[in-house]
């Protein structure tokens, strides 16, 4: 049946949408086809050849039982992911403090619709995750927006006030930042910490993401005795998984157990979990990838200040740049050397992610010419 004029000139606009949509953007970087991808902080290795058969494997296991509903509570996955984070952080957690679901995003998604929601708000110290006030506003939190110094850090006494005076239900802290790079110093995570105590008392998460490609440790160890506080880490960057969509939380058992209130039936997969479990099986392959990268980021860092940009210390798998008078004209005229970085929409900067080393000289040959372009 043809539509009428009306049906095709529908817009969002014209539904009954709850107002703290209206106007917004869903997430998402440009997917382009060109030759150096370097915008979306993806780890640039493939799997190596082992992982992928033990991957079909596992999946064809899981295949033979797909007529029946999967592990409702990811007992085995559980497990493992807790093995991996004691032998990694030296802090002993087990499956009782680990959760798991699509993606960090969802395991944001499920703490904010468990501690957050209509009435009540979540506060974020910005530029950060875009995704946290995204989800915020999607579960129907309101999203505060916190103070950053200028160089990127937390302007601690600005955030206490804030937490202060805003009572907040839900704080997130992510370390190291993405899209600055820099790491959040513990002293950091735990006055914030007590600051949220005495305020609400309200639930503290720490995003993880990056964590492995850290030169400092875990925020791991602070989870103990501190019932209120949530680390929320993922498989898609050190683990080069990101086509996966498996991210996990490690917190007090009783976190665990609240956020099975608004999970949705059966969310992880049978072939999620089987893939998830085949890849924590090559750890040790997977994190020398990581070592591979954090030497490639710092090369970035130092040959990018050899050239004359400015650069914010990173922590993570890519590094924020600038500074730019027009930082999307910039953003252009990389691309149109054939290299993609990211454009966040902060005024003067660009963030590039850590590619092999063939892609990183690419992206180093397209910042140069555009420093001798920005010379003339």
């Amino acid at each position: 049946m043809e539509g009428t004029d009306e049906q095709v000139n529908l817009g969002i606009d014209d539904l009954p949408v709850r107002d703290e949509l209206r106007g917004k953007s869903p997430y998402g970087a440009p997917q382009l086809d060109v030759p150096v991808r370097l915008n979306t902080n993806e780890n640039p290795y493939p799997l190596p050849e082992p992982l992928v058969e033990r991957i079909a494997e596992r999946v064809r296991e899981a295949a033979r039982d797909l007529n029946r509903y999967p592990d409702r509570d990811a007992v085995e996955l559980r497990t493992q992911l807790a093995r991996y984070l004691t032998d990694s952080t030296g802090y002993e957690v087990g499956p009782a403090n680990v959760w798991a679901a699509n993606g960090s995003n969802e395991v944001i998604q499920q703490l904010l619709q468990t501690f957050g929601g209509p009435g009540r708000t979540a506060i974020g110290f910005e530029p950060s995750y875009s995704m946290h006030g995204l989800i915020a506003r999607g579960t129907g939190t309101g999203w505060i927006s916190g103070p950053r110094n200028a160089d990127f850090t937390i302007d601690l006494a600005a955030a206490e006030r804030a937490i202060a005076e805003n009572k907040p239900d839900v704080v997130f802290v992510t370390t190291p930042n993405n899209p600055t790079g820099n790491a959040v110093p513990p002293e950091t995570v735990l006055a914030l910490y007590e600051a949220a105590q005495a305020a609400k008392p309200s639930m503290v998460v720490v995003d993880e993401a990056y964590v492995e490609f850290s030169h400092g440790d875990s925020l791991l160890p602070l989870i103990e005795g501190r019932p209120h506080l949530v680390v929320s880490r993922t498989m898609s960057k050190a683990f080069g998984a990101a086509g996966l969509r498996l991210g996990y939380l490690a917190a007090h058992p009783a976190v665990v157990d609240a956020v099975q209130l608004v999970r949705l039936p059966y969310h992880l997969s049978a072939v999620t979990q089987a893939t998830a479990l085949a890849a924590l099986e090559h750890t040790d392959t997977l994190l020398k990838y990581v070592e591979q990268l954090k030497a490639e980021r710092d090369r970035l860092v130092s040959e990018l200040r050899a050239t004359g940009y400015e650069v914010v210390e990173s922590d993570a798998n890519f590094v924020q740049f600038g500074l730019f008078e027009d930082s999307h004209t910039a953003w252009q005229k990389i691309l149109d050397q054939g290299v993609l970085v990211r454009d966040n929409g902060i005024p003067g900067w660009l963030r590039v992610s850590a590619g092999t080393p063939e892609e990183n000289d690419a992206f180093l040959d397209a910042v140069r010419e555009l420093k001798k372009e920005q010379s003339t």
